[in-house]
């Protein structure tokens, strides 16, 4: 197929997959990462317990492609707050403030697909605890905190 991305898993043989736990109750899994694709996007596996979520922040180089695999996300994307439920597919583009959550009784699992990739490797350094600034790990990929969770 002209013009289309096809991954590449040797690019990225020296990581293996595993779940990183990047904070109390979310767990990720990089199934792929922009390094095996130029760039073009990364695809990473979340399981989120009950309580779960995510700051208010916001990308400035890429929109995030979120699709419910299991559960109820409730997700706040600009000035709407709504429950994206299994089998939803949303789009959080670059530049609008964003957050989601768990606020469910059972497990929540999203793939989240961003586009251009690169943001994956945010959740290796904060699971790998070398870095304790969550604030300067933002920066360096281009997302920007801007308050707790709003719901």
């Amino acid at each position: 197929m002209q013009g289309s991305v096809i991954s590449n898993p040797d690019l990225d043989a020296t990581r293996p997959m595993q779940w990183l736990q990047t904070r109390p109750g979310e767990y990720c899994l990089v199934r792929v990462s922009a390094a095996q694709t130029n760039g073009v996007y990364s695809f990473v596996e979340i399981v989120s317990d009950p309580g779960d979520g995510t700051p208010l922040h916001l990308h400035t180089n890429e929109d995030e492609h979120i699709a419910v695999l299991e559960g109820t996300a409730r997700i706040a994307h600009g000035d709407k707050i709504f429950d994206a439920e299994a089998g939803s597919f949303v789009t959080l583009k670059r530049n609008i403030a964003h957050a989601w959550g768990n606020r469910s009784a059972s497990r929540l699992r999203i793939a989240v697909i961003a586009y251009p990739g690169g943001v994956e490797e945010a959740l290796r350094v904060i699971a790998a605890g070398s870095e304790a600034d969550i604030r300067a790990i933002a920066d360096r990929f281009g997302v920007q905190h801007l308050g707790p969770t709003p719901f």
